[in-house]
């Protein structure tokens, strides 16, 4: 079929939530992208952080062709497998976690967190302790629990009432954290580095302020790493480069290299929490995904592509700095999570750059995001902001 034949076919049969561009995407390889007419695009998206390891990965490939070889694509939580039980250690022995519990997305990942928050206030007598504290400029899904959690009014007023009991504080700001606590917040849930809401990093302060309040309240911390885990920052979790450990971290985006699948690590007092049939999902952790997703966290979890990861994304915050343009007000980020703040609505120059063979995202509607691959070289960097660089001097 042709690019505009599928286009046609999609418009007619598929649900119109998103605005796509003209060109259909065909096949992948390393960073690249090919649409249907054989034009490359080099790939600064990722599926919006979620192919760490690029397109058409040998070992990615290697793991889908083990776990399809037993035949088991899927295999019900009613039964023991293996493969979600390593995965379950790698990702326990790499981090602060006692206990890990699967799910298929982040947004449901969060929304597990909220409620094993309110089954341990509950298992310690608290009833009227249930109310989550999230932050402004925050993103942690759209389901209703998660959506309640992202202050959005264009995201949330056409969906409302959404699950009562959440409050807002300013992110990086433990004042006004200080004055929304009390004995009624079961959990206060924090992205260790905001993506949707404009690539802000959380300060050290601030994190450590807010496990002292969490600590103080007997409320848990939650770090929603659905973006920012799994290397992007540079860290195989972002609270590593912070000495800050949560109660609860929730991930997903890239553990299983675009395969769906979500995780809740925890710790040990949380678990203790939960019972049998407080929570469950017919998909999750099932053995191909989970299979996948072990190679993916053992791939990126070496100190080596870490450090690759950070240096790599410090080349690209001075090459954004170093175009010197008068529409960039501000670089920020950490590892290869990088936001470049404009004066301008990013609207107009993604699509210039899809144009020139490049994919970016925004991250708000003045804020360029750069999640590549954890695998861009160096070249590919330089590529990609010089036509960045291109655009802003047209503009």
């Amino acid at each position: 079929m042709q690019a505009q034949e599928i286009i046609d076919l999609e418009q007619e049969y598929v649900l119109g939530v998103y605005s796509r561009p003209g060109f259909v995407l065909e096949r992948g390889a390393g960073c690249t992208l090919y649409d249907s007419a054989g034009r490359a695009y080099l790939d600064c998206a990722a599926g919006i952080a979620v192919n760490a390891l690029g397109y058409d990965d040998p070992g990615v490939n290697q793991a889908m062709q083990e776990a399809a070889s037993t035949g088991m694509l899927h295999v019900s939580n009613l039964y023991h497998s293996a493969a979600h039980a390593r995965l379950a250690q790698l990702l326990c022995e790499t981090s602060f976690a006692d206990k890990v519990h699967f799910s298929l997305t982040g947004a449901d990942a969060n929304e597990g967190a909220f409620k094993f928050a309110r089954r341990y206030a509950r298992e310690r007598g608290h009833e009227d302790k249930y109310e989550i504290l999230a932050f402004s400029n925050a993103f942690h899904g759209r389901l209703f629990g998660s959506l309640a959690a992202t202050p959005r009014p264009k995201y949330q007023e056409p969906f409302k009432p959404l699950m009562p009991g959440v409050r807002f504080a300013q992110f990086n700001d433990l004042e006004s954290v200080r004055a929304q606590m009390d004995e009624r917040v079961c959990a206060i849930i924090v992205e260790p580095v905001q993506g949707e809401g404009g690539i802000y990093p959380a300060t050290q302060e601030f994190l450590q302020g807010l496990r002292s309040l969490a600590d103080e309240h007997d409320a848990l911390l939650i770090f929603d790493e659905v973006q920012c885990g799994v290397g992007r920052t540079g860290a195989l979790w972002a609270y590593q480069g912070y000495g800050v450990e949560p109660d609860i971290l929730t991930a997903a985006k890239p553990l299983a290299a675009g395969l769906p699948i979500g995780a809740i690590l925890m710790r040990q007092k949380v678990a203790d929490a939960m019972h049998k049939g407080d929570h469950a999902s017919t998909f999750a952790g099932g053995p191909y995904t989970t299979h996948v997703a072990r190679h993916v966290v053992s791939r990126i979890a070496e100190p080596a592509f870490l450090a690759a990861v950070e240096e790599k994304g410090q080349l690209l915050r001075d090459l954004l700095e170093e175009l010197n343009s008068p529409h960039v007000l501000e670089v920020r980020g950490k590892g290869l999570m990088v936001g470049a703040e404009l004066d301008i609505e990013t609207g107009p120059l993604i699509g210039k750059a899809a144009e020139r063979g490049l994919l970016v995202i925004n991250a708000g509607p003045n804020v360029l995001r750069f999640v590549p691959p954890l695998i861009i070289s160096h070249d590919e960097i330089k590529r990609a902001v010089a036509i960045i660089g291109e655009i802003l001097q047209e503009l």
